[in-house]
């Protein structure tokens, strides 16, 4: 099948037990794009936690074979009102804050020049501890992107929010809808205008358990796991589903199942979501992630076949990468072998035989030393 494609995510914070914006290194970097690989990984999308030049030059370098990993490509730093950008310590200071029009078209302006790959904004109140990013605003960043050929993802939380990104031309959302299920005139609205939808359900998930659930155990799964991290992270996230409070877990449970009834809702509509799933955060391991949101997807509703195809062809389609994502001749042969057939049981992505990028194969074995090392 053809190699995955992540369309969110967030390397080089992590180095073993420790998330920190001193971990965000190019050894730290590279070490997230390989371990990508090594689940089968082939481009993963940088959504907007990238300060200062690293990121650019990593790209630059595996443009010309100095680098290697899943493709990465970047939408540098991202945008959003007053301390509304990304909220873990280990990103403050990183976004652009921008209050009025102008100010959002002059960041769009300086990531153009950087040649990102797309911007990503934030719009809603981050729970309460910033204003929201007005629509005048958010209008003009949408805008000034596409006079420059660059897409725009939305991290978004609030149904109305969505409304009117979705009225203004969003090209994606980084998230669904989180304060309530997505009304038919909604899902109508992104399927009328080819919104792109990453479901990001992994991380919600996670949240709605007080202790292990039977997927952490799963053989195929835990192999990777222990083969790609050190055992003293996979040890903590056993004990992180224990140390959960009980009601704290419940309560999550309620509002993943809004979650997927979106999800459902969407699939059902034709929508045209991607694999996307927030991999980078803490615990949340690169190439790990994205093979437990494939399976979250079919729990959720989705056929194998149609979770294959949204971390594939429908994210290439997202990015114009034409030469990936599919097995066509023309393209480039970036694919996985398997022992077994994920159309039958999505989980058989994780039977891992090769990994192959542009026709080479991936030496998975020289990279589980390399990843599985204590920092």
């Amino acid at each position: 099948m053809p190699a995955l494609i992540n369309t969110h995510g967030h390397p080089g914070f992590q180095k073993g037990l420790t998330y920190a914006r001193e971990n965000y290194t190019r050894d730290t970097y590279v070490d997230d794009l390989y371990r990508a690989a090594y689940y089968g990984v082939r481009t993963v999308v940088a959504q907007g936690i990238d300060p200062g030049d690293l990121v650019y030059e990593i790209r630059r370098d595996q443009q010309v074979g100095l680098a290697g990993g899943a493709r990465l490509l970047t939408a540098g730093r991202g945008i959003g009102a007053p301390n509304a950008g990304p909220g873990a310590a280990a990103y403050q200071g990183i976004a652009y804050e921008v209050t009025t029009p102008d100010e959002g078209r002059s960041a769009v302006r300086e990531l153009a020049a950087k040649k990102v790959d797309l911007v990503k904004i934030w719009v809603d109140d981050r729970g309460g501890r910033a204003p929201r990013l007005p629509a005048p605003v958010y209008r003009a960043i949408i805008d000034e992107s596409h006079r420059h050929g660059l897409k725009v993802n939305a991290h978004v939380f609030y149904h109305d929010d969505a409304e009117g990104l979705v009225e203004a031309g969003i090209d994606a959302l980084a998230h669904m809808v989180r304060d309530r299920e997505m009304d038919d005139a909604l899902v109508a609205a992104i399927v009328r205008r080819g919104v792109y939808v990453m479901p990001n359900l992994g991380g919600a998930e996670r949240a709605t358990y007080a202790s292990p659930p039977p997927w952490f155990e799963e053989p195929l799964l835990l192999a990777l796991l222990r083969e790609s991290v050190p055992a003293t992270v996979v040890d903590r996230m056993r004990r992180s589903f224990v140390e959960r409070d009980p009601a704290a877990a419940t309560a999550a449970r309620g509002r993943y199942a809004v979650l997927q009834r979106s999800l459902r809702k969407l699939n059902a509509a034709g929508a045209r979501i991607i694999l996307g799933s927030d991999t980078g955060l803490e615990d949340h391991v690169f190439g790990y992630a994205e093979q437990r949101e494939l399976e979250a997807m079919v729990v959720a509703g989705m056929t194998p076949a149609q979770a294959i195809a949204a971390a594939t062809s429908r994210p290439a389609e997202y990015l114009g990468l034409r030469d990936q994502g599919r097995l066509a001749p023309g393209t480039r042969a970036d694919f996985l072998v398997l022992s077994g057939n994920p159309l039958d049981d999505i989980r058989q992505t994780r039977r891992l035989e090769a990994v192959y990028f542009d026709g080479r194969e991936v030496n998975r074995a020289g990279l589980r030393a390399r990843l599985s090392r204590v920092p």
